[in-house]
């Protein structure tokens, strides 16, 4: 059997299938072909932000400016990764991420140089923008990868899981290893290690053609699918959703940073974060595990709700001890949102269009980063140490009133109603 038909075909589930698990689907044909390559390549995402911060803060002293040009680079991403996911989707992910990777490589170093020689602020910005524009999408293109194989199969669901997962096991390593790097080596060890190791991910990733999902089948759902995947009204809800998940993040890598540094610990700072992500790891380690039975627009609304309501508390923290328990239990809310925010996604968008509509999402994330990040930076500079914790609070709140004013938008088609119309002829896809 050629490799073209192993990507295209839905992997078949036996009747275990009622509980899908981790085990069940780690044997899935192929997967592990794409999953080490992956999780390799994704790992430099989770140091670029808090690299730049640490690097400009270092040498501006300020974390206004230092956020300013971790925001540019944010903004950058969030506005190109779609244009990259629908790239992807017509012409295939080795096509878009080899140039992509070294693009980000070059232009990583010549920020870095930019910032070591002291250039001003607007050079800095001009060199964030291709770094952020040319972040590769390794998250999306693995969830695609995903959605092709598993078409039709209840685990769907506990892929959204196990993604969420490798996601955040890298913001487990990426923060420590940036914070170690910038802090013991050099502050400029964090960025190029980050470039660096792009570059080797990215390549090796790509390699792997034997799991990318056809050109032929995406462009031939794409005829009948929308012009972008955020003409679906869902997916503009689930964008919002989103930003308010990236607030938090974003909040979170300046106010850490802020705070170990005013108690005189600046290396605790990837620990905290670290612990944070530990919470959104293990949250979705369980999220996937459980067989769920609840509707998931419902379990979405309440998991968000959970989210704002422990994200508010962060501000209050003037304690190490009493931030990790914070974070920790931010981290744990996080997960559930995100894993059925991408789950609810394969229901809502066809298959054409499915890496640019988890472009969106990530691109999402990365805005809310962004502006979290411009916005926690000035507060920290501006008023007390921790100060930046209120901007996690804000955008998780104004998302989650969102999100619960239009959530009826996230009701997946009627799939029976959609198969006897024939729309698209698509093939209904499962989605818990």
């Amino acid at each position: 059997m050629g490799s073209t038909v192993t990507t295209t075909e839905p992997e078949k589930t036996s009747p275990a299938s009622s509980r899908p698990g981790y085990g069940q689907l780690l044997r899935t044909r192929g997967a592990w072909t794409f999953l080490l390559p992956g999780f390799a390549a994704r790992q430099p995402f989770a140091m670029l932000t808090l690299s730049i911060v640490l690097l400009v803060q270092h040498t501006t002293g300020s974390y206004g400016a230092a956020g300013a040009v971790a925001a540019v680079t944010g903004v950058s991403m969030a506005l190109f990764a779609p244009y990259s996911g629908r790239l992807a989707d017509r012409y295939g992910q080795r096509a878009v991420l080899v140039p992509g990777v070294l693009v980000h490589t070059v232009s990583g170093l010549s920020l870095t140089a930019l910032a070591l020689a002291h250039a001003p602020l607007w050079a800095l910005f001009v060199a964030a923008v291709p770094t952020g524009a040319s972040v590769p999408q390794v998250g999306p293109m693995v969830r695609a990868r995903w959605g092709v194989k598993l078409q039709g199969s209840p685990l769907m669901t506990t892929a959204a899981a196990f993604e969420s997962v490798t996601d955040e096991l890298t913001f487990v390593f990426g923060p420590l290893l940036a914070t170690a790097l910038c802090t013991t080596v050099a502050p400029a060890a964090g960025l190029m290690t980050e470039g660096a190791l792009t570059l080797v991910g990215g390549l090796l990733f790509a390699a792997q053609k034997s799991t990318q999902p056809s050109v032929s089948q995406e462009s031939g759902h794409a005829r009948v699918a929308p012009a972008s995947a955020l003409r679906v009204p869902g997916v503009r809800v689930l964008v919002v959703t989103f930003l308010g998940i990236g607030s938090v993040f974003g909040g979170m890598q300046v106010s850490l940073a802020a705070f170990t540094e005013s108690i005189g610990e600046p290396g605790l700072n990837g620990v905290l974060y670290g612990v944070f992500a530990a919470g959104n790891m293990l949250s979705g380690i369980v999220c996937g595990a459980i067989a769920w039975k609840a509707a998931p627009q419902k379990r979405l609304l309440i998991g968000y709700t959970a989210l704002a309501v422990a994200a508010s508390a962060l501000w209050t923290a003037h304690s190490v001890a009493l931030l990790a328990a914070l974070g920790l239990l931010v981290g744990m809310c996080i997960a559930p949102s995100l894993i059925t925010g991408y789950t609810l996604v394969d229901g809502l968008v066809p298959a054409g269009a499915r890496t640019e509509a988890f472009t969106w999402l990530t691109g999402a994330v990365a805005l809310g980063q962004a502006a979290a990040v411009t916005v926690a930076g000035q507060l920290e500079d501006r008023l007390w140490d921790g100060a930046g914790f209120l901007v996690p609070m804000g955008g998780t709140v104004l998302a989650l009133i969102t999100l619960a004013a239009l959530r009826s938008r996230l009701a997946t088609p009627d799939r029976n109603r959609t198969v006897a119309r024939g729309v698209g002829h698509r093939t209904p896809v499962a989605v818990d």
